[in-house]
């Protein structure tokens, strides 16, 4: 017979994971369970169990591991080796869609939080889930300068390979400047000092 704290632990995932089925519609939800580390992790278990298995030989990303190597386009449509073009200088990498609102409703404060980083500083990259024609008139409106990929959406995509094979957007990565996965967040930021309080603690955050 299961004991009261295994009862507990299978409600409380079940209770995380149907709230996180209401992230696409209810930022706010997002923004309660991204408060804390430990709320993530509880979140992104939940999603995971959940996520259909990636097609088989795809590499997912592991926390603490080496990003694995993946070739995406740019807007313009040429090519980027991740993790390589990342290599020398941390990265906060952004998972979007032009239909995502709170996708869209964060990325002025990513801009915001690019814009203060030293030339040698953290780097901000997105990646549109997306076709480009659609991502560049949202960049533009937004007026999105910080460098931006594209990937088609799919079960093998980088969001999927960058440890988010639930698909919940907005999906954000933390990467070291030697190329390894710090630390994800599901759902989006509040503001950018959210963001820098998040993207400040990768030394910590290590394991």
């Amino acid at each position: 017979m299961p004991s009261n704290k295994a009862i507990l632990l299978v409600a409380l995932l079940a209770a995380m994971a149907g709230a996180a089925a209401s992230l696409y519609f209810e930022p706010t939800i997002a923004r309660r369970l991204a408060g804390t580390e430990a709320g993530q992790r509880v979140l992104g278990a939940a999603l995971e169990a959940k996520a259909p298995t990636p097609p088989a030989g795809i590499k997912i990303a592991e926390r603490g591991g080496i990003l694995p190597a993946m070739t995406l386009a740019t807007l313009d449509g040429g090519k980027v080796d991740v993790p390589q073009a990342w290599v020398g200088r941390p990265t906060l990498v952004n998972l979007w869609a032009s239909w995502c609102a709170p996708c869209l409703k964060e990325m002025p404060e990513l801009q915001a939080f690019a814009s203060q980083q030293p030339g040698t500083g953290m780097q901000v990259v997105g990646i549109a889930l997306d076709d480009a024609a659609p991502a560049k008139v949202m960049l533009e409106r937004l007026g999105i300068h910080y460098p931006n990929l594209i990937d088609t959406p799919g079960p093998a995509d980088a969001g999927v390979r960058l440890g988010n094979p639930a698909g919940v957007l907005p999906f954000s990565v933390l990467v070291s400047a030697d190329g390894r996965l710090l630390k994800t967040r599901i759902g989006p930021f509040a503001d950018a000092a959210e963001i820098t309080a998040w993207a400040g603690q990768e030394r910590h955050d290590r394991r």
